[in-house]
Formats: structure tokens, sequence, C-alpha cells
């Protein structure tokens, strides 16, 4: 235990590993919060540089950028409704509501303070539940997989105000975008009409930019608010009592957070969207209505996809399996540096088990510092006069794009889907479940094929394992109730009762 402790403290002590954490750190919140330049994307660059270092040093640098960038997705997404990454969809519904009412300031504060509540739980999980997680995790295969995408399609109705028809067109939508390209499993074209250019697929970051950012630009545009709002930031840390109101709240979906973070592929986008949906169906008496400022609508998925992180490290470190993305770069590091992440990890290596682990919580506390400064100078971003904003964010807007794959094309795709955006706007579709469709629909496709595949193409009894293999029936269960709980006739027997 002694052993252990000293290895948790390690990145504390040394003061090296001080100063990369929190470098780490402050450039992961500052990246992850331009859209275009994800945390995968930084982690990927950083490890190139870092083949030669010692590799306590490399992963106490990865454990900072990984939790800053999380957490710094939620900065545009309140401020501009740009999400800087796909898992601050859903912190944007409520969270930019509060920007235009002049409140950017507190909705920054207490998303910074139930982030770094989430991560600690995460860091909690991993250290003492890690074994009974990744066994969970290992338990789902193609059919759990494929139902669970369906989950999270189905759940997007409950981001589209009160029409599940709505939300479900615009997941649909959104899967049927993902679908341009290359097939993963035979290499045919799909949907690419011959096109060169449609062959390597639509990039979900460029149609993202282009449904929040250069949507909601003529949006403003069209509805003449020109005038800027004044920023509220005198009180930027958060009350006890609105942090204690939404404890409770806070450590549900972060326990959310840690389960969808340790299945293998799933990681903080679909957390924070299930998250958003517990909120919406648990929270009896919002602050505001959802999707108009609601504070619980910030809480819910900033505390799950912080808490995602520690979900990821976990099969990474037991299993060797990567929890999403970011934890896929991070196995490539640990082998570079000579290491095999898996079962054996925690046996021959125990030390570096608690060096992660401490330098996530150091990570995470230099989070809560550097989240709670420098927002005045973010909030003067709302400030700026939207004749010289509006244009700047279609200028930045198309650097982010470009800047994905160095392609001019993301750059037209970010226009026409700005375009279709601010008309699905006008008629009533939300436009974040068309991004959650393009990412869930891979792993529905993928994960259909291969369960019909495994059942040998029939068809019978492709349906039958969905009812007689219990953790596919659950989630089939969970997937009907989410249906049945859209219908009316459920609303107004919950109304009578």
């Amino acid at each position: 235990m002694t052993e252990a402790l000293g290895y948790f403290l390690m990145s504390w002590l040394d003061p090296m590993m001080l100063l990369l954490t929190a470098a780490g750190t402050f450039a992961g919140i500052y990246i992850g919060a331009i859209p275009g330049l994800s945390v995968t994307m930084a982690v990927s660059i950083l490890i190139s540089f870092t083949f030669k270092w010692d590799v306590n040093h490399a992963l106490a640098l990865i454990s900072g950028i990984y939790l800053g960038g999380v957490y710094g997705g939620s900065r545009s997404a309140i401020l501009l409704n740009i999400p800087g990454a796909p898992s601050a969809i859903a912190t944007g519904m409520d969270g930019f509501p509060l920007a235009k009412r002049g409140e950017a300031g507190q909705a920054i504060g207490l998303t910074t303070v139930v982030s770094v509540y989430g991560g600690f739980v995460g860091i909690l999980a991993l250290a003492v539940a890690a074994p009974a997680v990744s066994d969970l995790a290992l338990k789902f295969g193609p059919r759990e997989y494929l139902l669970l995408a369906m989950w999270g399609l189905l759940l997007v109705g409950s981001l589209s105000g009160e029409s599940l028809s709505k939300g479900i067109f615009s997941g649909a939508l959104g899967a049927l975008i993902a679908c341009v390209g290359l097939d993963p499993m035979t290499g045919e074209q799909r949907l690419t009409f011959g096109s060169l250019q449609l062959s390597a697929g639509i990039s979900y970051i460029a149609a993202m930019i282009g449904f929040f950012g250069v949507a909601e630009v003529i949006a403003q545009i069209h509805e003449l608010k020109i005038k800027a709002i004044k920023q509220d930031v005198s009180k930027i840390i958060p009350s006890w009592n609105l942090v204690r109101k939404h404890l409770g709240l806070a450590t549900r979906t972060s326990t959310i957070g840690v389960v969808v973070g340790a299945l293998p592929g799933a990681g903080g986008d679909i957390a924070a969207l299930m998250a958003y949906d517990h909120a919406k169906r648990t929270v009896k008496n919002p602050s505001r209505p959802f999707g108009q400022g609601a504070y619980e609508g910030l809480v819910a998925p900033e505390s799950a996809n912080n808490a995602a992180v520690g979900g990821a490290y976990v099969p990474m470190l037991t299993l060797g399996i990567p929890g999403d993305a970011v934890t896929a770069v991070i196995i490539g590091a640990l082998y570079i540096h000579g290491l095999k992440p898996g079962p054996m990890l925690m046996i021959e290596t125990p030390h570096l088990f608690w060096f992660i682990v401490g330098s996530l919580c150091l990570a995470n506390l230099f989070l809560l510092v550097f989240g709670l400064t420098g927002i005045k100078i973010f909030a003067k971003i709302v400030e700026t006069p939207k004749p010289i904003l509006l244009p700047l964010i279609l200028v930045l807007s198309a650097v982010g794009a470009y800047a994905i794959n160095n392609n001019p094309v993301d750059v037209y795709w970010m226009l026409g889907f700005g375009l279709l955006g601010y008309f699905l706007k006008m008629y009533g579709f939300q436009v974040g479940p068309v991004i959650l469709g393009m990412i869930l629909g891979p792993m529905m496709d993928r994960s259909y094929r291969q369960a019909m595949m495994s059942t040998g193409d029939d068809v019978g009894l492709f349906l039958t394992e969905f009812v007689t293999t219990p953790l596919s029936a659950i989630i089939l269960a969970a997937v009907v109730f989410t249906v049945v709980s859209q219908t009316q006739w459920w609303k107004r027997l919950l109304r009578r009762a």
C-alpha cells in the first residue's frame, strides 16, 4: 500500500512532471475549445515528440491534454454554440441560451466544477472498480453494440423537443451521411455517385462546424440579432448551494459516463448524450426548461464526458482494449515505450497503473484552476460587436474545417451543411442529432453485419438472440421503453398519475 501511494504521488512531487501535467492541461483546454482541433489529433501529434522521453513524462503530459481537451469543448459550445468536440454538443443546448441571457460566466464556472467532479468519479472508478467495469465491457458483443447505437439514435428524440419523429429523422439523416464513402468491410463505394472526392467520406467535424457555427451565423443575420450581449462575469465560481443542489444528478450522470466510457468505441460522445437524456427524464423541476438555459443541461453532459475519461482507461490498462480514439493512441504510445497494456500490465508494472491514476488526479486539479481562470477573456468573445464577431466566426470555422485534412472540399461541405442546418432549424429540427447520427451510424452498420455473420445470415436466429441473450434483452427493453415513453398516451398516463 505504501509503495502504491509512492507511485501515486510521483507526479505530484517531481517538479518536471508537475510542469508537464500543468502544461498539458492548459494546452488541452484551449485546443479542445477550437472546433476542428480534436483531442485525438493533439495527443497523436504529441506522441511523435515523446518517443525518446521517459515514459512517465510522456504519460503526465498526455493525461493533462486528455482531461483538458474533453473539458475545453464546452467553452466554445457555451459561448458560440460551436462545440469544440462532439461530446460538448449536449452542453451547447443549454449553455448557449445561458450565454444569450448574459450568464456565460456562471455557465462556464458551473461546467468547470462538475467536470472536475465527474473526472474524480471516473478516476475513482479506475482505481477501485477497474476489473468489474472491464468484465462488463467484455460482455458487449456485436448485438449489444447494435442495440446501443440504435438506443443512441432513439435518445436523440429527447434532444428534439417534444417530437420523437423529428429527432429520429435527424439522427437517421446523420447515419445516412455517414454511409457515404468506402464500405469499411468490403471496400466498395457507397453513395459516392462516381465521385472520387466522396469516396473518402464526409468528415463529421466539418459537418459539426457547419451545422452549428455557420447555421448559427446565418440565423443571427436573418433575425438581425446584431446587438452584442453583455456578460455577467462578476461571479464565476458557483455557490455551494448551487453545486450541492446538482450533486445528486452529477453523481448519477458521472456513473453513466464511467460505464459508457469503459465500453470500447463508445466514449464521451455517447456518455454525454445518455446523461443529458437521463437528466431530462429524471429532473422534475429544472431551473429552466431544458433547451432554454437549464443548469441541469450543463451538469449532466459535462460530468458524464469527463467521467468517461477514467472509464476509457479501464479497458485500456486491464484488457489492452481502447475505450475511445484517444486511448487507442495512448496504447500505441505505451507500445512504443516498451510496455504491453493488458491483463499483465498491473502484475508486471503496477507502479505504472498508480502513476497514471496520480497523474489524472493532478491534471483534474489543474483543470479546476485553469478552468476558472481566463473566463473574463473568453466572455469578451460574446460581447464582441456582431458585425465583427460573425465574419470572424465564419473565418475561424473555415480554418477549422480546412485543418482537418488540409482539404478545401471540407470547407465546401461546411458551408453546405451550414445552409442545411439553417433550414432544418427553421422547420423545428434540431441539428445535434444529425451529428450524433454521423457518429453512431458506422457503429450500427458494422455491428449489424458482424451480428448477422455470427448467425450465418440466419435472420430468425439473429432476431431470437436479441431476447435470449440477457444483456441484449436488457438493452432491448431500454430501447422499447425509450420509444414508449415518448408516446402521447404514456405522457397522459404520467400526468394522471
